[in-house]
């Protein structure tokens, strides 16, 4: 029988299990806990919004969302966000997921820290957004009922989040700034990355090889 937390069904299918087995093991408390916050705040704007949603996809665009923020994950050049939807991908295909759906989780992750695009695509892309804003931003936090924001919290606690989600970005992202370019981990670094200078776009402009 699923959990079923402030009224939402955690999907509880092969893949789902699969999927919070993967993130169990790569990921931290804190980043475990944070990606089921994401698929709880989501599902909640979706029954809100009355929105038509796959479970099953938004669960595993939640759960992987930061995977490319883990040691295990973190192998590439990429962004942190491509590292883990392209994880996401692999993961999908090899449970015979079609492609199809498999873009679609892609896509939710790949955009979760791009403000605004996401709400115009699918409803799975727009609700990890919304459950990213409303755990990291607060955005919207009012307009989930109190209860149901202590319910998810006393089953996934925060303790310090702020801070720890901060440190998590920093770690994740610190041995490859550029790839901070254009999005919001930037100012994360500029706070807390000695050394960082963040690229200014009008001076990559001004700059550029052509000769004018």
């Amino acid at each position: 029988m699923s959990d079923r937390i402030a009224d939402i069904e955690i999907p509880d299918s092969a893949l789902a299990k699969a999927a919070t087995d993967l993130v169990r093991k790569a990921a931290s408390p804190l980043l475990y806990d944070h990606s089921r916050r994401v698929f709880l705040f989501g599902s909640l704007a979706g029954v809100r919004r009355g929105l038509s949603y796959d479970p099953e996809l938004l669960y595993v665009g939640a759960m992987f969302h930061d995977l490319g923020l883990t040691e295990t994950y973190r192998t590439t050049g990429q962004r942190f966000e491509i590292d883990s939807a392209d994880e996401a991908r692999r993961f999908l295909a090899e449970h015979g997921v079609p492609e199809d759906s498999a873009r679609i989780v892609w896509e939710a992750i790949a955009l979760h820290t791009t403000p605004e695009v996401p709400y115009h695509m699918a409803p799975e892309i727009a609700l990890v957004t919304t459950g990213v804003e409303a755990d990291v931003l607060g955005i919207a936090l009012d307009e989930i009922p109190a209860e149901a924001r202590a319910e998810i919290v006393a089953a996934h606690p925060r303790p310090d989040f702020k801070r720890r989600i901060l440190g998590a970005f920093t770690e994740g992202n610190a041995y490859r700034p550029e790839t901070t370019f254009g999005n919001v981990n930037a100012d994360v670094l500029e706070r807390f990355s000695p050394g960082f200078v963040r690229p200014n776009f009008v001076e990559i402009i001004e700059n550029s090889a052509w000769p004018e």
